[in-house]
Formats: structure tokens, sequence, C-alpha cells
């Protein structure tokens, strides 16, 4: 099934990508944001399952801000 979730404190304004029933994650977008970077994570964690994702990227802070693109990757694959 695929989703988007609306970031928040973060220049992607969205990240859209699917979710099976087993919890894996592929296909990640990012709408906005540092784009090459992005699509780097987005190649590392195709075929993760959401715990995995979370586990490697909550917590990860962008400069000054209290969250990152990354951070908020890890919110969305939990939060559905």
């Amino acid at each position: 099934m695929t989703y988007t979730y609306k970031t928040s404190g973060t220049c992607a304004s969205s990240i859209t990508f699917d979710k099976d029933e087993n919890g894996i994650v592929r296909n990640v977008s990012f709408a906005g944001g540092c784009n090459g970077n992005l699509k780097a994570i987005s190649k590392l964690v195709d075929g993760m399952s959401a715990a995995e994702i979370a586990e490697k990227l909550s917590g990860n802070l962008c400069g000054f801000k209290n969250t990152s693109c990354a951070d908020q990757l890890a919110k969305a694959v939990l939060s559905v």
C-alpha cells in the first residue's frame, strides 16, 4: 500500500512510500529537501522493515533543528 506522510520541521514537505503487510518499505521518495542526500537515503532503506528504518534513523537531527528528513522518515514508516 502507498502512503504519503506530511513532514514537520524539515525542508522536505512530504514523504511517499510503499509498505507491505510484513512492514517492508519500498519506493521511498521525498518532496523537496536535499535531492542527492534524500535519493541516497531512499536507496539505502529500500527493502528494509519499518522497525529497522526507525532503529537506524530515529533521532537523527539536521543542524539546529529538532528533527531531520531521516528522522521524519522513521516517524512516517511507523505511523502506518
